[in-house]
């Protein structure tokens, strides 16, 4: 029976039915994804498997050249898991850790342990595996896009499930497609960073957009990204392998030890998307000499619990430059208002602006994250900007009610309102209150400033008012009072008051 993307995402969905109240909703995500993962990749294996016996015979069908996703040994299959009805948790420790001995790339990726979830007995374990059996996810029965999709809505699922903790992992799908647009036009080999990657969105979107806009093949991208928190580099892992895309998840704070780099330089990439903590402590007093020299745009370091400078200037290292590569880097960082205009933080606008980077700043609306409602904005960077574009910043206002609907929980940026931001900022326009082209010499003269309100009006515009009309208002309450009087006059006369 073929799915539909509806009905598998409420099948996957279930998944949290079967373990609720047993574990904790904060591990969801622990418990559920890897055994997805799992499915799907067995399913998909036992395929390939059986048509290799068939072309190739018995002996060499298990080379592993001959296939395009991660090898699952004898006795490790899906039907061998479903089989066992006692001690199911030692089942799947030993079927992940099979998994991985036998594709050492995945080293580290499969991390709950299901013996230590002790109210995860043998019959809900069994339910689960059972109730994800109802459904093939090989590639012809579910293509790998449907898959993903239906993987993304079940992690944002459990992002909402945590709340805020969850937040810190999965970006709001409005705000990565905004992002993955203010960089496009991608092109075959073009390689793409997070270095703080989450659950990987920003690099599935752009894989997602270069097939669904551009027409082109995701297989011919390369897609990186770092990402502090373990549990969660795991689930990023996941989600490449089963996006069928091209890429490394590496794990590791980024500012203390990047993991892309060469001899004597970070490796630089096309295109780098990213939403870092905000304002989030890091590692000063270790990277007064860093050795990749990114913090060198003032003598002084960023404040140590204010990392947001520093991830910046991390990320302008990590773009291509045409004196190096030959080729332009653009990035797309979301960032929290204050970069903008902080006093102390001039001493970094300054050297970003002078060598112009800035491409563009979009402002976007309050509350669009859960649980956090700190006005964010975008950050577009670009290490070779057009030449009409030269010594110029866009400044976009996308933060009046036309660009965004008020759920019940949060904001979120409509489809239109993400269109006019993109028509804006690819035509760089000047539109009235929403945006215009600064010039860097007035940026210059308001000190570096790059508040969004000094170069378009964002204020409420005032109602017009029509003279004539509102005097005529004004007439018939004038004599609607006398008549009011007269009679109340009257009435205090018929009862002798005077």
């Amino acid at each position: 029976m073929t799915l539909s993307l509806d009905e598998l995402e409420s099948h996957l969905f279930k998944c949290a039915d079967i373990i609720r109240d047993a574990v904790d909703p904060t591990d969801y995500k622990e418990y559920i994804l890897p055994l997805v993962y799992y499915k799907s990749i067995s399913d998909e294996f036992e395929k390939q498997h059986s048509q290799n016996v068939e072309e190739y015979g018995e002996e060499f069908a298990r080379r592993e050249n001959l296939y395009d996703i991660p090898v699952v040994s004898d006795g490790y299959l899906w039907d061998d898991l479903r089989s066992v009805s006692d001690n199911v948790d030692q089942a799947l420790n030993e079927a992940f850790g099979a998994l991985t001995e036998a594709n050492p790339e995945l080293a580290g990726v499969f991390r709950a342990d299901y013996i230590d979830a002790d109210a995860l007995d043998d019959d809900r374990l069994g339910r689960l595996v059972e109730h994800l059996s109802k459904h093939d996810l090989d590639r012809n029965s579910v293509p790998p896009d449907m898959l993903g999709e239906a993987y993304m809505d079940l992690v944002r699922h459990f992002a909402e499930e945590e709340g805020k903790s969850g937040g810190q992992f999965f970006t709001p799908p409005h705000i990565v497609r905004l992002c993955v647009r203010l960089v496009d036009d991608f092109a075959d080999g073009d390689t793409f960073h997070d270095p703080t990657v989450g659950s990987g969105g920003m690099l599935i979107e752009a894989a997602e957009y270069y097939r669904e806009e551009q027409g082109g093949d995701p297989s011919k991208l390369t897609f990186t990204g770092q990402e502090v928190n373990p549990d969660i580099a795991a689930i990023a892992t996941m989600n490449l392998s089963i996006h069928g895309l091209n890429g490394t998840i590496e794990r590791e704070d980024s500012l203390s030890n990047p993991q892309f780099t060469g001899e004597e330089e970070l490796t630089r990439f096309d295109r780098v998307l990213a939403n870092f903590p905000f304002s989030s402590d890091w590692a000063k007093s270790e990277l007064q000499d860093d050795p990749w020299g990114r913090f060198d745009w003032h003598e002084k370091l960023p404040r140590a619990d204010r990392g947001d400078y520093a991830f910046i200037m991390h990320m302008a290292e990590q773009l291509k430059t045409p004196e190096k590569d030959g080729t332009d880097g653009k990035a797309a960082i979301v960032i929290p208002h204050g970069v903008l205009f902080r006093k102390h933080e001039k001493r970094y606008r300054k050297p970003m602006l002078e060598s112009d980077l800035v491409e563009a700043i979009v402002g976007l609306p309050e509350n669009l994250f859960q649980n956090n409602s700190i006005p964010s904005a975008i950050l577009v960077l670009n290490t070779d900007k057009p030449d009409e574009r030269e010594d110029e910043v866009q400044f976009i206002h996308a933060a009046d009610e036309a660009f965004y609907d008020e759920l019940s929980n949060q904001n979120e940026l409509t489809e239109a309102g993400l269109s006019h931001i993109i028509e804006n900022f690819r035509g760089w326009e000047t539109e009235e209150r929403v945006s215009r082209t600064v010039p860097l010499e007035e940026i210059e003269e308001n000190d570096y400033n790059l508040n969004i309100a000094l170069y378009v009006d964002t204020t409420e515009p005032e109602e017009e008012i029509d003279v004539a009309e509102e005097l005529g208002k004004l007439r018939e309450l004038q004599e609607e009072r006398a008549a009011i009087e007269s009679r109340m006059n009257q009435h205090m006369e018929a009862l002798n008051y005077e």
